[in-house]
C-alpha cells in the first residue's frame, strides 16, 4: 500500500478508535519487538530496507490525497470485472495458480497448495466504512476453499493482510501461517495459536513436507498504527522437488531481484506486483515496466524462461492512475523483453497444461470500453 493511502488508513484508525478499531491495528509494538530483535534488518526499534527507501514527502501528502479523492476518469472500469468461481480438483497440479485478485492467489506446486497473501474483506482498511473498495467480488467464499498446506504472509498492509480473512481461515483450515519476522505477533493478538505460526528473516528458510520457503528480501515498509517498520516485509521463494515458484508481495525495484534470482532461480512461476505507482513513492512499489525488469532479474536474466503472473492490480484504487494503465503497459514492456505473460481474470485457475490457451484474451479491454 502507498505510503500516502497508509498514512489516510492511520488516519480513519485514529479517530475511530473508539468504536473498536484497535484490534484491527494488531499487536502493540512492544509485543512485536521481543521477536524482531534478533534480524539484522532491525536497528532502533524498527526495521530498514537494505537500500533505503525514500518516504513521501510530508509536503505532497496534500497533492496526493486530492489525486487519490478526484475521481479521475479511467480510474474504475466502466463495466463490471469478470470473475469466475474456480472448480479445484482433488488432486493438487504440480504447476498451477488461481489469481483470487490484487495480491490473493492459490499455489499449486508439487502436489501442495499454498495461499498468499488472503484478502477477502470489502475494503482495505481498518474501517468497514472508510478507505479503498474493492472493485470486483471474490470469486469464492473462504469455506469453499479446498484444503491448504500453508498459508503465506508478505507484510502487514491492510491490502495485504485481512484480519477478518486470517482469523476465519484459522478456524476453517488447519494450515500453518508462515510470516516475516513480527507479523506473527499480530496473528497471535487475534488469538491464532503460536504453534500454527512460522516467523522468518531475510534468508532464513522452513520447510513443510518437501516444500521449502525462502523468505527473501523485499524493498518496502510496514505499519497497520501510527508506527512504521515494526514488522518485516519479504518476498518468497517457494521450492519444490521439482518446480519453483517466486511470490513478490509487494516492492520497490532493487538489487535483491537478482540476488534471490541466483540464489532461488530460475523460477517456473512468478507472481510480481504491477500496480498502485506514482513518482512520489517509486521506492517502495514496481511500475510495470520496473515488474518486468524484476522478473528478468529473479530469472537470472533468463527471460524466456518460465511464466510471470502480474498482481495488484485491477482489485483496489490505491494509487492515481487508470485501472488498466498496469497491464496494459506491462504487457506492452512483455512483448519487448519476451517475458510470458499469464493474464486471467479473477478466479479462474491455471495450470502449465491449460493455461496458453485459457490468457489468449484480453478481457480487460472489453472491460475498460
Amino acid at each position: 500500500m502507498p505510503a500516502a493511502v497508509a498514512a489516510a488508513s492511520v488516519g480513519v484508525a485514529t479517530a475511530r478508535s473508539a468504536a473498536g478499531l484497535p484490534k484491527q491495528l494488531g499487536a502493540h509494538p512492544d509485543a512485536i519487538g521481543n521477536y524482531a530483535s534478533k534480524s539484522a534488518a532491525w536497528r532502533d526499534g524498527k526495521f530498514h530496507n537494505v537500500e533505503p527507501a525514500g518516504q513521501v514527502d510530508p509536503t505532497e501528502q496534500m497533492s496526493t490525497l486530492r489525486d487519490m479523492l478526484s475521481g479521475r476518469a479511467g480510474r474504475k472500469p466502466a463495466k463490471p470485472i469478470p470473475v469466475e468461481v474456480p472448480r479445484f480438483p482433488e488432486q493438487v497440479d504440480d504447476l498451477g495458480v488461481t489469481w483470487f485478485g490484487h495480491a490473493t492467489a492459490l499455489i499449486e506446486i508439487d502436489g501442495m497448495r499454498v495461499l498468499v497473501d488472503p484478502v477477502w474483506g470489502k475494503r482495505v482498511s481498518p474501517s468497514p466504512t472508510i478507505g479503498p473498495s474493492r472493485l470486483h467480488p471474490v470469486p469464492l467464499v473462504l469455506s469453499a476453499l479446498p484444503p491448504l498446506d500453508a498459508i503465506v504472509l508478505s507484510h502487514d498492509h491492510y491490502d495485504h493482510l485481512d484480519m477478518a480473512t486470517v482469523v476465519e481461515l484459522a478456524q476453517v483450515q488447519e494450515a500453518p501461517f508462515v510470516v516475516p519476522l513480527g507479523v506473527g505477533a499480530h496473528l497471535r493478538s487475534w488469538g491464532i495459536a503460536g504453534d500454527r505460526i512460522t516467523e522468518l528473516d531475510w534468508g532464513e528458510t522452513h520447510a513443510i513436507g518437501e516444500l521449502s520457503f525462502g523468505c527473501c528480501r523485499a524493498r518496502h515498509f510496514s505499519g497497520r498504527g501510527l508506527r512504521r517498520d515494526t514488522t518485516l516485509w519479504a518476498s518468497w521463494a517457494l521450492i519444490g522437488p521439482r518446480h519453483r515458484v517466486y511470490f513478490g508481495g509487494d516492492s520497490g525495484y532493487s538489487t535483491g531481484f537478482s540476488e534471490i534470482g541466483t540464489q532461488y532461480g530460475p523460477f517456473d512461476l512468478a507472481l510480481i506486483p504491477i500496480g498502485a505507482y506514482d513518482k512520489r513513492w517509486r521506492d517502495i512499489h514496481l511500475d510495470p515496466e520496473e515488474a518486468i525488469l524484476a522478473f528478468v532479474d529473479v530469472q537470472s536474466g533468463r527471460s524466456k524462461y518460465g511464466v510471470m503472473l502480474p498482481i495488484h492490480w485491477a482489485t483496489f484504487v490505491l494509487a492515481p492512475h487508470g485501472w488498466d494503465d498496469p497491464i496494459e503497459r506491462a504487457v506492452a514492456a512483455a512483448e519487448r523483453a519476451g517475458v510470458n505473460l499469464w493474464t486471467p481474470p479473477p478466479g479462474r485457475r491455471l495450470t502449465a497444461d491449460t493455461a496458453r490457451e485459457q490468457t489468449t484474451a484480453r478481457w480487460w479491454s472489453a472491460v475498460a470500453q
